[in-house]
């Protein structure tokens, strides 16, 4: 099981981004899916989840200008972040509750690698 992150770049404060997080491997089903960020010497902090029925959550500093989204088809999950501000430049991770085909069918946490976004002033 796999989830990969994309979408990550660098751009003028005020502009935006699309990240996007895909889940492969054998996969039974996946549960709730989240993007957290971590930026250079703090803490990895929680950006926004979104439940398996579309119930979202944001970080007080994100909300109104980013929207978290997924397609269960395509088990995949965006981020679309707009109005950007210098102070959202971190690696963005993305996280998901997976139960894995065969065996106890129990779920397990699971992080995508991490992409870089760089938001110039």
């Amino acid at each position: 099981v796999q989830l990969q992150a994309s979408g990550g770049g660098l751009v003028q404060a005020g502009g935006s981004l699309r990240l996007s997080c895909a889940a492969s491997g054998n996969i039974f089903d996946v549960y709730g899916m989240g993007w957290y960020r971590q930026a250079a010497g703090e803490e990895r902090e929680l950006v926004a989840t979104i439940s398996r029925f579309g119930s979202t959550n944001y970080a007080d500093s994100v909300k109104g200008r980013f929207t978290i989204s997924r397609d269960n088809a395509k088990m995949t999950m965006y981020l679309q972040m707009d109005s950007l501000k210098p102070e959202d430049s971190a690696v963005y991770y993305c996280n998901a509750g997976i139960v894995v085909g065969g065996g106890k069918l129990r779920e397990t946490s699971f992080w995508g690698q991490g992409t870089q976004v760089t938001v110039s002033s």
